[in-house]
């Protein structure tokens, strides 16, 4: 839990003081039963009503504070409890937001959102367990113990005897369940994984009537989070009737033995009345730190969890100014080989090309050949492991990646929309765009006039997703959140494959009055012909570059793709006009 330490650090104030009122509730714990030791030697069994009233009136009194210190005590400990977890939980996010995405792709989202919500609330609340009665129950054992042995030392004894043997068997069981409970907390990522999909997946499931198959498939991962569950649960709840078997089985003892030695005159009523008050109190602290050690090793499980997220390494911001424009938007690949983590083969395999600013270049090839990855390079979502790529002539490594994105416009094969209007869809671009800048976007990507048709125009809804919208739609306003950027480098990951021709049309012409390099990712050649390039890719390699009529002459994978596309009548005749 070190690196979670200096978040508590900043509630100390809040800390001590709770501390300080549990301190108060302790002593009077510790105190109460030689009070009621006074009521019965001094008042009970003389008779003596004055004393009876004098040392009730003591006990009352330091019920009352006793009671009022435990109310400040929890005030304190869940305003530190509280806002600690939300510091951590911000922190996480912050990390998480500032991670390379070759990271990200490590863990599932499942995951990254039970550490968030389930394992921040586990720590949350062990802090909260700290501050209220973590200290107090052990404290309780030891002072109950001197306590005992103050009143009586051979009574004592017994429970000094008995109390670290119990100790060690609790140790004993916090390292083993903090084992079962780490596999329980995967268990849960795997579920929230599979619950995750399936929502996602709905419309799918449903129209290939795969319910039975999720259900079972859910059954399964819900059995296993089921069974470690079981199994740490039973671990821990085991412990509780442990200690209870053993410290009642201790107090028997002090019965019998206190018995024999108040018969002989050794040990007054009162003494024996307050031995067993103490070990009453012992077993019950020894209960609740059974509870404790347990609530320790899930949140030490949980601990590590969000340790793991808080210490993994930022994204590499560049070594230049923060604020470095891209005044030109050229680029350039050179002998650049790139492949993903895990992965034995190369997705991309000496790339080089080189791309004025302005242009428009289209990137063309088989599925698998490489196109995304290619696009992913540009704004540094992956590094390559060879080459160097450069825009204006400085090499990418050399742009902060904050001042580098914020100059590229980014519209990935699937257009993500988030929940909410579709101002705010389109706005999420620039943060600061006006109404104006939204409705200029969107009439450039073509979204303009169908959105006037929505029920609340630009104030409409959208579900996750975009749930409630069409492909077409979808990509248009995903363009349109591009577009209101004003990059300086637009790319365009088949994002218009919805479009029917005419709105494609229309849309590639408006991208064409930005001043912008523009990449776009298609697989229509109608498409790539309007492009000032071609970069034809195939399995990873870059196989030809030119214009449609270059390729069409010297590339035959080309004219093989034009004449399954546009049929061999029409191959002919562009063949032949070349």
């Amino acid at each position: 839990m070190k690196a979670l330490f200096t978040y508590v650090k900043r509630y100390k104030t809040a800390m001590i003081i709770a501390w300080m009122f549990m301190s108060i509730e302790l002593t009077v714990e510790l105190v109460s039963p030689l009070i009621m030791a006074k009521v019965i030697d001094e008042g009970v069994l003389n008779s003596d009503i004055e004393k009876i009233i004098t040392w009730g009136s003591i006990l009352l009194v330091a019920s009352v504070v006793s009671f009022a210190s435990g109310i400040a005590n929890s005030f304190f400990a869940a305003y530190a409890g509280q806002h600690f977890g939300y510091d951590v939980r911000r922190a996480a996010y912050g990390k998480i937001q500032q991670l390379p995405y070759v990271r990200l792709n490590e863990y599932s989202p499942s995951s990254f959102i039970t550490r968030l919500t389930n394992d921040v609330t586990q720590v949350q609340q062990i802090l909260f367990i700290s501050l209220r009665i973590a200290f107090r129950a052990p404290l309780l054992i030891l002072f109950g113990t001197i306590m005992a042995l103050f009143v009586n030392v051979k009574l004592g004894m017994i429970f000094s005897i008995a109390i670290p043997v119990l100790i060690f068997f609790l140790f004993w069981a916090m390292k083993k369940a903090a084992h079962l409970f780490k596999r329980m907390q995967s268990r849960l990522d795997r579920v929230n994984k599979v619950i995750r999909e399936n929502l996602a997946g709905i419309r799918l499931i449903k129209a290939f009537h795969q319910r039975k198959f999720e259900k079972n498939r859910f059954r399964q991962v819900n059995e296993d989070l089921q069974h470690s569950t079981v199994k740490a649960l039973t671990f821990v709840e085991l412990t509780g009737p442990v200690l209870l078997l053993f410290m009642n089985f201790a107090i028997i003892i002090v019965l019998c033995f206190g018995n024999r030695q108040m018969t002989i005159g050794q040990v007054n009523p009162g003494d024996l009345v307050a031995v067993v008050n103490y070990g009453t109190r012992i077993t019950h602290a020894l209960g609740i730190l059974s509870w404790i050690i347990m609530a320790f090793s899930r949140a030490k499980a949980s601990s590590e969890r969000i340790q793991e997220v808080l210490q993994m390494d930022e994204e590499d911001d560049g070594r230049l100014n923060e604020s470095v424009p891209i005044a030109f938007g050229s680029i350039e690949f050179r002998n650049v080989s790139f492949r993903y983590p895990n992965s034995q083969k190369d997705a991309l395999s000496n790339i080089s090309f080189s791309v004025k600013p302005g242009q428009r270049i289209a990137i063309f090839g088989a599925t698998g050949s490489g196109k995304t990855s290619l696009f992913q390079l540009i704004p540094r979502l992956y590094e390559p492991y060879e080459g160097k790529i450069s825009i204006d002539g400085i090499p990418i490594q050399q742009l902060p990646t904050a001042s580098l994105r914020k100059q590229i416009g980014y519209v990935p094969q699937e257009s993500y929309l988030f929940t909410g209007t579709v101002k705010e869809n389109i706005s999420w671009g620039k943060g600061d765009a006006t109404l104006e800048e939204v409705i200029q976007a969107a009439k450039m990507a073509q979204i303009h006039d169908t959105i006037l048709q929505f029920p609340d125009e630009y104030d409409t809804v959208i579900g996750q997703k975009g749930v409630n919208l069409s492909g077409g739609q979808k990509q248009r306003l995903a363009v349109a959140r591009a577009l209101i950027r004003k990059p300086k480098i637009l790319l365009l990951d088949d994002s218009t494959s919805a479009l029917d021709l005419q709105t494609e049309n229309r849309l590639l012409k408006e991208i064409e009055t930005i001043e912008c390099t523009t990449f776009f990712i298609t697989n229509k050649i109608s498409t790539a012909k309007k492009a000032d390039c071609i970069l034809l890719l195939d399995g990873g390699r870059l196989i030809g570059k030119g214009s449609h009529e270059q390729l069409l002459e010297n590339v035959p994978l080309y004219r093989e793709i034009v004449r399954s596309q546009m049929g061999k009548e029409v191959l002919f005749n562009e063949y032949s006009s070349n």
